[in-house]
């Protein structure tokens, strides 16, 4: 910090140097008497700092109530901070070169101690402003009751007695900034910490009351977690798209992906808002997302975030929201990928053989008359094409892979060999 007294008069510009090296002349006489008058009311002032320490905690206690829960918890301590803090400040006044480093150090470790305790900087700040008027209040006054004549030179010094204030300010407001800041980090690192090791399912469970309190989650709630992914600007956004309102979700940054954890509630109960999560939550375009089914407890997350893990797996390339419990025939099939890719060329290992042309044909004919529950018309409807030309291409699926299209058995195996095709791009 600047010294707090020194003098910022200098020759004008374009005056004859006699008459600018006498205006200087008169100029530096003024600046001595004046801090001649400074260092004499200062050294009063510094043997009246018990007096004045109470005024200022008295003033702190009845203006600031964030001050006043620090006296009442530890009224000792704020008197001794306070004191040492006038002190230093008269110090400046009276012998600025020796008090100067230790001035400084006073202000930043109060500035960081009270950021510590969560003091609000605000009321910090205006503790400190607040010293400053007094100490200036108090040099006035001494000088005015003891040398009334000499209190027109403290206006020679006025600026830098509140530059020595407003510098203070600006250690104390960085000091406390800097501490917030690391405070900060710590508490968000803590946080991701825990929210990680949740979803890892590695929390003990005598953490699980801590981590509850933490994260603002119930222990003995019902959850789901939903894992969302998509390239570039999908996946910025997806936190934004992947949350209904009123819903309680703590998020997670992943490796490859954004993983909430959902605390279900509401009206409908928390099967019902799962269920209107898979259908209200989409993503945006190219944004993948996937949705365990529910779990009871926050011991269970982890068990969640493996089943959104498999959910998300079922999603489709170009992207979609799939619910597991909605999706469980898929889910069997990327659970166990080697054995869904064995049951794909079991059973249409005759068709995937064909002409790409044809083998596309017959393999599209079979998806969509299983989406159309077994409809010849309206399966033609969507191929555009007579019903008799569809079930004709079904004859042929018959033939090649050995199946029946009217034995249910049959049709669960190539549905599930046409669901890990796709799935798993065999």
């Amino acid at each position: 910090m600047q010294h707090v007294v020194r003098s910022r008069i200098r020759a004008l510009p374009d005056v004859p140097s006699a008459v600018a090296h006498g205006t200087a002349r008169v100029r530096s006489l003024v600046n001595a008497e004046a801090l001649g008058v400074l260092h004499r009311a200062a050294r009063v002032l510094l043997d009246d700092l018990p007096e004045l320490t109470d005024r200022l905690v008295a003033e702190l206690r009845d203006q600031e109530p964030a001050y006043q829960a620090a006296i009442e918890s530890d009224a000792a301590d704020v008197w001794q901070e306070v004191h040492r803090s006038l002190r230093h400040s008269v110090n400046s006044l009276i012998d600025p070169r020796s008090s100067r480093d230790a001035a400084r150090r006073c202000s930043w470790k109060i500035g960081a101690g009270r950021a510590e305790q969560g003091l609000p900087l605000d009321a910090l700040l205006h503790a400190f402003r607040l010293g400053g008027a007094m100490v200036w209040q108090g040099l006035v006054e001494e000088t005015a009751r003891h040398h009334p004549d000499d209190v027109r030179l403290l206006v020679h010094v006025a600026a830098d007695v509140w530059n020595f204030v407003d510098e203070h300010c600006t250690l104390v407001a960085e000091a406390y900034r800097q501490v917030e800041r690391r405070l900060t980090w710590r508490r968000e690192n803590r946080l991701r910490v825990m929210t990680a090791a949740l979803l890892d399912g590695t929390t003990r469970i005598a953490d699980l009351a801590e981590v509850s309190a933490a994260l603002d989650l119930p222990e003995q709630g019902r959850y789901a977690v939903v894992l969302v992914d998509g390239p570039g600007s999908a996946y910025a956004g997806a936190r934004t798209a992947a949350v209904l309102p009123g819903t309680r979700v703590v998020w997670h940054t992943g490796a490859d992906v954004e993983l909430g954890i959902v605390l279900l509630t509401g009206e409908e109960g928390p099967d019902g808002t799962l269920a209107r999560l898979a259908r209200d939550v989409a993503g945006p375009p190219g944004a993948r997302i996937g949705i365990s089914s529910a779990v009871d407890g926050l011991a269970s997350v982890g068990d969640a975030r493996r089943l959104a893990e498999t959910a998300l797996r079922a999603c489709p390339e170009g992207g979609g929201t799939v619910l597991l419990d909605e999706h469980l025939p898929a889910a069997l099939v990327v659970s166990a990928p080697a054995l869904g890719t064995a049951l794909a060329d079991r059973v249409l290992g005759p068709l995937l053989r064909l002409d790409p042309s044809d083998r596309d044909l017959l393999l599209d004919t079979l998806a969509v008359w299983l989406d159309c529950e077994g409809s010849a018309q309206r399966a033609s409807s969507r191929l555009y094409c007579h019903r008799n030309t569809v079930l004709n291409r079904l004859r042929r699926c018959e033939q090649l892979t050995g199946r029946s299209l009217a034995r249910p058995a049959d049709v669960v195996e190539i549905s599930l060999a046409l669901t890990a095709r796709r799935l798993l791009r065999v």
